[in-house]
């Protein structure tokens, strides 16, 4: 009888080893590719940026070219699947979900198509061919998204599917909820995107809402308060208007302003007013506080395991992961190619930015920013892109000045070339119009906050 009860024992404590290892393996994976800081070709990324910054400057005359390919594909796909719908599609989940799409999505893939053909082959509206607009979405933005999507896409998994988010959850849970009035795991989404890129955060935080561990409110503040520029890219924002001396005090005083940022919002409309019902299909699929009688650690393990036991097999996470770049790839890029562009050309083209910007510069001028009337058209911009305020603002002598745009622009989050197109496609419940909203409460808060520390470095 002895030997029989240490024999279920050790069967038992080998079984625990074992499950144990399923949660602590593939999530070492993806904390290594995704929130561990590398230094790599002079500025810090991840490892996924190390892989996309490869893949991008390896490939680099190929990908517009391929993703042109690409884009034309997502369109006549979806034109197939509306009139002529083939069995491959309509029997097949994974080809519905990218093929079947609302009228509306169908005329943005055709216009990307339109788009991408005329830059490609330089032909049609100088608007929409310039340097500048289309240009810049086909050969200096979408090859960065094809690249990042890749393999953040293919490597997520590892960090959602095998128990971390759960883990890091539960611990957290007491510091993100009272604070910004979140999950524990949404420190995991702010981390990928400080490290990474933004649009990371935004993937992230987009699969854990459809997944049922986000509310729609949840996901909405996640996506427009925690999907932070990366570190590389506010130092390619820094050195491009000419302060790169001072990237660590502008860092901080960015790291400064979304934090205070991060606490107001979502405590003030649109977002407050948002729902805290899960995502209908799959409904509520999260736990993170601690029973009364097990402690935060021992129950962040215990959920982690169950999480990891429920994954079938590497197969189906490679599945899942490669559907998630195809996902990317056909149904975001061409909807970035359409409406970066057009955005673009409202701000290259048109004085719209310029007229929004007016009302802002007697506030400029309140905060004392020298130049106000010329930095002004800077703090609207960047609703059409994140860089174009960099852009304007480098033409500008004061220093002081030249900061404030680029930690607003910074700050600013949501931006539609990029970030509002990706939340715009996904099933997080926010309107274009409340994205301006949140991109205009934004811009105020964080407006005096970056001001009031640039006067004390100036």
């Amino acid at each position: 009888m002895a030997n029989d009860y240490n024999t279920q024992t050790v069967t038992k404590s080998d079984e625990y080893s074992l499950s144990l290892m399923k949660f602590l393996l593939p999530s070492l994976f993806g904390i290594l590719m995704f929130l561990v800081p590398v230094p790599f070709n002079g500025s810090i990324t991840i490892g996924v940026g190390i892989l996309a910054e490869t893949i991008q400057s390896t490939f680099a005359d190929i990908i517009p070219l391929f993703m042109t390919g690409v884009i034309i594909l997502s369109a006549a796909g979806a034109i197939i699947a509306k009139t002529v719908k083939p069995t491959w599609i309509t029997n097949n989940e994974a080809m519905r979900n990218l093929f079947n799409i609302s009228a509306f999505w169908l005329l943005v893939r055709v216009i990307g198509s339109v788009f991408a053909l005329m830059v490609v082959f330089e032909a049609g509206p100088e608007m929409i061919i310039a340097p500048f607009t289309g240009g810049t979405v086909l050969f200096e933005l979408v090859p960065v998204l094809m690249a990042w999507f890749l393999f953040a896409a293919l490597f997520m998994p590892f960090l959602l599917s095998f128990g971390l988010m759960d883990f890091i959850g539960t611990l957290l849970r007491k510091f993100m909820q009272p604070i910004f009035k979140l999950p524990g795991r949404s420190a995991v989404d702010a981390s990928a995107s400080w490290m990474g890129a933004g649009p990371v955060g935004v993937l992230i935080t987009t699969q854990q809402f459809e997944q049922g561990y986000y509310t729609k409110r949840e996901s909405s503040v996640i996506s427009t308060n925690f999907s932070i520029a990366s570190i590389a890219f506010s130092l390619v924002i820094i050195s491009f208007i000419g302060l790169e001396a001072y990237f660590v005090p502008f860092y901080l005083t960015v790291t400064i302003a979304v934090f205070v940022a991060a606490v107001i919002m979502p405590r003030i409309p649109p977002l407050s007013l948002k729902k805290d019902d899960y995502h209908e299909p799959v409904g509520k699929q999260i736990t993170e506080a601690a029973p009364k009688d097990e402690s935060t650690l021992s129950f962040g393990l215990k959920v982690a395991v169950e999480k990891a036991n429920s994954v079938k097999s590497l197969g189906s996470v490679i599945q899942k992961g490669a559907t998630n770049v195809l996902d990317m790839w056909l149904g975001l890029i061409p909807v970035v190619m359409t409406l970066g562009t057009i955005a673009l050309i409202l701000a290259e083209f048109t004085p719209l930015f310029v007229w929004l910007s007016m009302p802002i510069v007697p506030l400029l001028q309140l905060l004392q920013l020298p130049e106000a009337q010329a930095a002004a058209p800077a703090m609207v911009v960047g609703f059409a892109d994140m860089f174009l305020p960099a852009v304007i603002g480098n033409g500008i002598e004061s220093e002081l000045t030249r900061f404030v745009i680029a930690g607003v622009s910074i700050s600013q989050l949501v931006y539609m070339s990029e970030i509002g197109v990706l939340i715009m496609r996904s099933k997080i419940p926010l309107s274009f119009w409340e994205l301006a909203v949140i991109f205009i409460q934004r811009t105020l808060i964080t407006l005096p906050i970056i001001a009031g520390i640039a006067h004390l470095i100036f």
